[in-house]
């Protein structure tokens, strides 16, 4: 049986070149484009290895990397996170369960580090428990754009947690793609459990009709800011305000604000 791979990143180029070195090798190759297809294609696993980029919109490598440890936690695979931005999140990529992570490069640069590594894991594998170990084709210094950028969404994501309401994102699939920890604390749900699953999962069946007139209604209605509605989730009621997410002047999904009341 051929060895099966997956291919997670928003470069579809990257992941054509990628695909055509695993295939070449004799893998069988599952492709996703973003990390909300990525886990999608979960469906298809186990894998002998993955490979993920780590900056990708919705849901991040970061987050897929933790999800693939506990739904295939039966079987250790390699995997390998891909960074553009391997010196700016240094302090970062320890906290990551990969085996290993690779700088990307123009990929002539890349393509003989890529067979080193995989020759090094077709013949010795990778044992539980190892160090990660970074790749970094030739010297690489870290850039200040790029640095900035990783400092703000940082920022942003630090402010979005000490709100002190739950927040959760809503894709326009009305998947959910982010959860903050205060939203997994009111709902009792595990990040993992809920990512890429529908928004109604959260509630209890009878909450469920509410919350979908709610995101119809705030969608038909430019004018309307805000829905609030109040829902039962075991004891506690909860408050929940959905709102439109809007992304550069397009509608790009929802969020579902929660709160807990007291009564």
């Amino acid at each position: 049986m051929a060895k099966k791979a997956l291919v997670v990143d928003n470069d579809f180029f990257f992941v054509e070149f990628l695909a055509q070195l695993l295939e070449e090798r004799g893998y069988q190759v599952i492709k996703a484009l973003d990390g909300k297809e990525g886990l999608a294609k979960f469906k298809h696993g186990p894998f002998d290895i993955l490979f993920t980029d780590l900056i990708m919109p919705k849901i991040d490598g970061a987050q897929l990397i933790k999800i693939a440890r506990q739904r295939f936690s039966g079987s250790h695979f390699s995997i390998i996170a891909i960074s553009g931005a391997i010196i700016e999140r240094q302090e970062d990529l320890f906290s990551i369960d990969a085996d290993y992570c690779l700088a990307k490069a123009p990929l002539e640069k890349m393509e003989d580090d890529l067979n080193a590594l995989l020759d090094r894991l077709e013949q010795h594998g990778v044992s539980p428990g190892e160090d990660l170990r970074i790749i970094e084709p030739g010297s690489l210094y870290p850039r200040q754009a790029t640095t900035e950028l990783i400092e703000n969404l940082n920022f942003q994501k630090a402010v979005t947690e000490s709100i002190g309401l739950g927040v959760v994102v809503v894709d326009r699939d009305v998947k959910i793609i982010s959860a903050t920890s205060r939203a997994l604390e009111i709902t009792k749900k595990s990040l993992d459990k809920i990512l890429n699953k529908p928004v109604t999962s959260l509630l209890p069946k009878g909450g469920r009709p509410p919350l979908v007139h709610a995101l119809k209604t705030v969608a038909r209605d430019p004018e309307l800011d805000r829905i609030s509605l109040m829902v039962t989730l075991g004891v506690k009621r909860v408050r929940l305000v959905v709102s439109l997410l809007r992304f550069m002047g397009d509608v790009a999904g929802w969020i579902v604000a929660m709160e807990e009341v007291d009564e």
